[in-house]
Parts: C-alpha cells; sequence; structure tokens
C-alpha cells in the first residue's frame, strides 16, 4: 500500500500520521488560565526534546473546532511558563478527560481527582524558577518557558519551543550513579504513550543493545 497525502483530506493526512507515527510520547501540559489559581491541563502527542544546548522541547498545537488558538498555546504565549508532565499508566482515563475543549479559563483539574503542588521542595534555591504547580502524583515533570513559538502549516500549527529549566523526578524512579550520572529507571516510570485513535500503548520489555565500540 502507498498512500500519496496529496489525494487526501487534512483530517485523513492527521489519521494517517497517528496511526504510522507511534508510539509517540505525550506531553501533559499545565498552564496558567489567567485568573488566581485556574490552570490548564491538556495532553500533546506532537511532542519530543529537540535540543541538550540549549535544553529545549517543542509542542505542536493546533486550534479548536471553532478555529481559535487552544488555550494551552494562548496561556504559554501571554504567561511564558508551562509544566509538561509525563502521564504514566494510571493517569489514562484522566489524560483523555483533559483533551476536551473547555471555554477559555475553564480548568480540568475541576473534572479530574489529582492534586497539585508546588513545583519545588522548600530547600531548592534559583533565582529562576517557574511559579506554577505540578501534579502530586508525577513521576517525572519539566518546568518550561517559552523561548519561541511559530506558526506553521496552513491551519496553522503553533510549534511552541520550549526550554527546560528544572526537572522533578520522583524519588523512587531516579537515582544517580557512582560517577553522578543520572539513572532514570522506565519501568518504574510505567509512561503512557500514544497510539492511532483512542489506543494508548503501555510500557513493556526493555531491549539493551551496547552501542558499537
Amino acid at each position: 500500500m502507498i498512500v500519496d497525502l496529496k489525494e487526501l483530506s487534512t483530517n485523513q493526512v492527521y489519521y494517517t500520521f497517528i496511526q504510522t507515527i507511534f508510539p509517540r510520547p505525550i506531553a501533559w501540559v499545565l498552564s496558567d488560565n489567567g485568573p488566581a489559581n485556574s490552570f490548564n491541563l491538556a495532553p500533546f502527542s506532537y511532542f519530543n526534546g529537540i535540543s541538550s544546548n540549549p535544553p529545549l522541547i517543542m509542542l505542536s498545537i493546533g486550534k479548536k473546532p471553532d478555529g481559535s488558538k487552544k488555550d494551552t498555546w494562548v496561556n504559554i504565549d501571554e504567561r511564558r511558563h508551562f509544566v509538561i508532565h509525563i502521564p504514566h499508566r494510571e493517569w489514562a482515563e484522566a489524560v483523555t478527560m483533559t483533551s476536551a475543549s473547555l471555554p477559555h479559563g475553564d480548568s480540568e483539574l475541576n473534572t479530574i481527582d489529582l492534586e497539585t503542588v508546588p513545583f519545588y521542595n522548600d530547600d531548592f534555591k534559583s533565582e529562576d524558577t517557574c511559579p506554577l504547580p505540578r501534579l502530586k502524583a508525577a513521576r517525572i515533570a519539566f518546568a518550561c518557558e517559552k523561548e519561541q513559538i511559530i506558526e506553521i502549516g496552513n491551519t496553522p500549527q503553533g510549534l511552541i519551543i520550549g526550554r527546560v529549566k528544572h526537572i522533578y523526578i520522583a524519588d523512587e524512579v531516579g537515582s544517580l550513579d557512582e560517577k553522578g550520572r543520572l539513572n532514570v529507571m522506565a519501568e518504574k516510570v510505567d509512561p503512557l504513550s500514544r497510539l492511532g485513535g483512542t489506543d494508548f500503548g503501555l510500557f513493556g520489555e526493555i531491549k539493551n543493545v551496547p552501542r558499537p565500540k
């Protein structure tokens, strides 16, 4: 089978992409709606790291059915800070619930039973911190700040490039080895991945293949 993308509608191209580009990591993004203590929480699977110097990630965010920019796009553009969580197996239903379109300013945290806490521990000291909270049960979370937003494509999409300031790693999933290098145990993170349609991929077997010398 050869799929000729120029013969497909935009929706058909999207469906073909999500059926063939997989598994995709999921960014569960918390951003500031503006009003006090109102936070948006939404999942995106057009997401990945793109640079380590400087430490940058990317999100590609589309528009709402009415053609307006999605709240996450607006919030990051206007208030800069955002937090990306790597969701795990137990969060599949909650991730799905927060994918619904809500009126701007409404918080998805009111529809799910998940607690937030300050991103940083009390003993963490830095002059450059993220003011937003993180989900308490997160195993990995990234404190990010807007670096650049590029509008691409005909819709257009918002290609959001964020600079990662700090990373929260739960003690039970990560540790430092004798050389001071971080070791994250992927099986304990148990991350969700996105497949096509309404399907999620669950973490399975790890295969270690040493690189050639």
